[in-house]
């Protein structure tokens, strides 16, 4: 059966396991456990468990129909081997993100869209366990005094977790899904989250060494594009990465991973984005991306666009391009220096040559809405012009979002210097 229609059955008839189901899970569960470290096979494949565990069920000499004890047998093996009764959602390529808000209420997105399930805990503690064997392969805790942690899985998707007292409905639990073959451009113009034509004027940006701050909302695809903006960058050139969480997957050989590091438990250790960006100064590097400023890093990435790193990219959660302005003008002055606001501006417009903001719309397509260039300063405004914009036209009668990208017919100020690089785009391209 396909999970899809499992997902679908759980929803419709919302049937947990009955109570002498539930204790018949649980004993098998621990009598594996127990045989496993006997024979020291924790590490057995999935086939060699999943024939233990219909031995134990044999052994118990209870009478099952054969769905339940296909069911029983998988879920015991998911609790062993994965993540419980939401192993199977993180093991569906379809599902980009899961939810977890206490036991009772696990939801998942798929295609831009949240759809709730039929999957339960029995409870808090059960979630707690999930969470615990999460963060532990990281090396990281989460208790009453550190009740909130991000992690990541071992196929690189994101986990933040967060427990009681914080977490009022019980144990929390959300994960981002890591893309095992991470999106391409090609895929995005498919998804409609940009043209052709802005993947070539998006392409050349990046070659002509452009420094780029990509905005958005949450889940509004900003990562997503960072990365497909980063396979643009010439395979000859130094790159580095900055992550809280490591999700970029670039292609290009001559590539530096680097990730903060949480305090230990003794709070110390700890190293932040902001630690990392100063290094990489020390590491001769032809292009820098922070996955997201978040802090006084923010000050340190400007610095670096504005004395000879150029081609940089980075992303800044923000609900509008001139949001995103403010949030970063925000994040500098979190690095804790007494500067005045113009100085600020003025940074920013002499170091980001393009903006970038993203959107996510009401029936879970995510767009390119914005790209401006940045040309500077009027007073103690920074000044954008519009270089191309997505244009809602309307809403079909199936809930689709319908409209199209568009160039404003502005030809940018860094078009020459495009030219004088070698990176030719036919002035056509601009008129609207």
């Amino acid at each position: 059966m396909s999970l899809r229609k499992r997902l679908d059955e759980a929803v419709d008839t919302g049937r947990p396991w009955t109570e002498p189901h539930q204790a018949l899970k649980n004993t098998v569960h621990r009598s594996l456990v127990e045989e496993l470290g006997r024979r020291g096979a924790i590490g057995a494949v999935r086939e060699e468990i999943e024939k233990e565990v219909a031995r134990l069920l044999d052994r118990e000499n209870e009478l099952l129909t054969r769905e339940d004890r296909s069911r029983l047998i998988a879920d015991i093996v998911d609790e062993t081997l994965g993540y419980g009764p939401i192993d199977p959602l993180i093991r569906d390529p379809a599902i980009t993100e899961v939810m977890v808000n206490g036991p009772n209420h696990v939801y998942f997105e798929q295609l831009g869209k949240i759809y709730t399930t039929g999957v339960r805990f029995r409870d808090d503690q059960h979630v707690m366990r999930i969470i615990e064997k999460i963060v532990a392969e990281v090396g990281r805790r989460i208790d009453e005094s550190q009740p909130y942690v991000d992690a990541r899985l071992p196929d690189g998707s994101r986990v933040n977790a967060i427990i009681p007292p914080l977490a009022l409905n019980g144990p929390c639990l959300t994960i981002r899904k890591f893309s095992r073959e991470p999106y391409t451009d090609e895929d995005l113009i498919r998804f409609g989250t940009m043209t052709p034509q802005i993947r070539d004027f998006l392409s050349a940006c990046v070659r002509a060494r452009l420094n780029i701050l990509i905005t958005g909302g949450t889940g509004s695809g900003k990562t997503t594009l960072l990365n497909v903006l980063s396979m643009f960058i010439p395979d000859a050139e130094r790159i580095l990465t900055i992550e809280d969480a490591a999700e970029l997957q670039l292609k290009q050989v001559h590539w530096v991973r680097l990730e903060t590091r949480p305090p230990n438990i003794e709070g110390r250790g700890q190293v932040t984005q902001r630690d990392l960006v100063r290094n990489t100064l020390r590491m001769r590097p032809d292009r820098i991306i922070v996955g997201e400023v978040r802090g006084g890093e923010a000050l340190d990435m400007l610095q670096a666009m504005n004395t000879g790193h150029e081609g940089s990219l980075t992303t800044a959660h923000a609900n509008s391009a001139r949001d995103g302005l403010a949030r970063v003008e925000t994040m500098v002055l979190m690095a804790g220096m007494d500067l005045p606001s113009r100085a600020i501006r003025e940074q920013m417009g002499s170091a980001f040559h393009l903006l970038i903001h993203t959107a996510r719309f009401a029936d879970g397509t995510r767009k390119v809405v914005k790209t401006a260039e940045i040309t500077g300063m009027e007073g103690d405004i920074i000044t954008m012009q519009d270089i191309a914009v997505f244009k809602q036209t309307g809403v079909s009668a199936d809930g689709q979002i319908m409209g199209a990208h568009a160039f404003t017919g502005i030809r940018p100020r860094f078009y020459d210097r495009m030219k004088t690089m070698g990176i030719n785009l036919p002035l056509e391209m601009f008129l609207g």
